[in-house]
């Protein structure tokens, strides 16, 4: 058999920008180490698997080494080849998924995905994180993912983490976000995934699930705009509505071809 796979930048109207992930355009669901294999082989940060159901899309991601339970970037690129390569008309759609209905909303270039609000809760950090610092954050939160909250823009840029430490952790699904407000956007952010292939992750869409309701709670205002600063780098706008949240972006194609399976 064979499937349309469409490879996406998103977060970015730029080729080789932002978050590169893979959508897979599927008649009905494989075997779940099928949908493994093809992740591995693609070897990007993300591969989304999308079946149709009338009106509603089905959708699921994974990583190389495992099936995630939320993915932004994933979703934001199977939402543009919706959008661009389908000859969809509406100005929405729903995407059903391991984290309920999840909704993308298209207004003129951009593409604004309705995800559920993960607010983060003070906590203390492992010391095996502790020992992976050159340098400790001002705060530390948890949600799905640790957030570790430093003074400035400069200390986000400047981060380099010991990765031989981290890799000693396991915190599957999650990893590990470090912000700090922005020198030129509201705040700003990087995101590692201790034990992945891809060790920063881009730009990462579910990490704002938290970032969004902290940083608008600590700015006393509901529309953000963000940047991921990593090497490729990435662009979000921002909305917070108190268990949901906005995340905007734009993307572009960057591949179109069949997989034989």
């Amino acid at each position: 058999m064979t499937v349309p796979i469409y490879k996406i930048d998103a977060f970015t109207d730029t080729i080789f920008k932002g978050n590169n992930a893979a959508v897979c355009l599927l008649k009905r669901w494989l075997d779940n180490d099928v949908l493994l294999k093809i992740a591995q082989e693609n070897n990007l940060p993300e591969t989304a698997f999308l079946v149709q159901n009338g009106k509603e899309f089905y959708i699921r991601w994974f990583t190389p080494e495992i099936e995630m339970d939320l993915c932004g970037h994933a979703t934001l690129a199977s939402a543009h080849v919706i959008f661009n390569h389908l000859q969809y008309e509406k100005e929405s759609i729903v995407f059903k998924s391991a984290s309920g209905s999840l909704k993308a909303l298209k207004k003129n270039d951009i593409i604004y995905l309705d995800f559920p609000s993960r607010e983060p809760e003070k906590t203390d950090l492992p010391d095996v994180i502790v020992n992976g610092l050159e340098k400790l954050p001002k705060e530390v939160y948890k949600s799905r993912d640790y957030v570790l909250v430093y003074e400035n823009e400069a200390d986000i840029k400047g981060f380099k983490p010991k990765q031989k430490v981290w890799d000693q952790i396991n915190l599957d699904p999650g990893g590990i976000i470090i912000t700090a407000p922005g020198d030129k956007v509201d705040f700003v952010s990087r995101f590692f995934t201790p034990q992945a292939s891809i060790f920063e992750d881009p730009v990462t869409g579910s990490a704002h699930c938290s970032l969004i309701p902290f940083w608008a709670k600590r700015l006393g205002k509901k529309e953000l705009t963000a940047k991921q600063l990593s090497n490729r780098g990435g662009s979000l706008d921002c909305t917070f509505n108190e268990n949901r949240v906005l995340i905007g972006g734009q993307s572009i194609t960057y591949l179109k071809g069949e997989i034989y399976v």
